[in-house]
């Protein structure tokens, strides 16, 4: 979780929110990135999705079984789903999202038994220093 908040630190300086992710497999780091919507010009450049594609392109293929990802905020749903696409094993997240969190606070789409794939969840991890950095982004933001 602390390689994720480092990313998410890079975010904050290029002016993006400040969200980063790691995707690990056996030990070993697949892929680390931040957000990067504003940079790439494109919506979907969220850090957990931009760490599955980099995955797959290292791997060969799309299915992630066997991976955790680490992400310094709970999944939004179009992440979340990503997620269960992807056969990610397991997600460790850092702050809850009350706006839009899709791992267990304002859906639980990677744990919906009606999905063919569900993940194993680890909340709270780091969880203030997390969140710490998302205020701390926001309340410059408003200066």
């Amino acid at each position: 979780m602390k390689l994720a908040l480092q990313e998410a630190a890079k975010a904050a300086h290029l002016g993006e929110v400040p969200i980063g992710a790691v995707l690990v497999k056996d030990g070993s780091v697949l892929a680390a990135d931040h957000n990067r919507r504003e940079q790439l010009s494109d919506a979907t450049a969220h850090a957990e999705l931009l760490v599955i594609r980099k995955a797959g392109q290292l791997l060969g293929g799309w299915r992630l079984t066997g991976t955790t990802l680490y992400v310094t905020l709970e999944p939004c749903p179009m992440c979340a789903g990503a997620l269960v696409q992807a056969r990610v094993e397991r997600l460790v997240f850092g702050a809850a999202d009350p706006k839009g969190g899709a791992a267990g606070t304002l859906y639980d789409i990677v744990r919906d038994e009606r999905l063919n794939h569900r993940l194993q969840v680890t909340p709270g991890v780091l969880e203030e220093e997390c969140a710490l950095q998302l205020r701390h982004f926001f309340r410059n933001r408003r200066l």
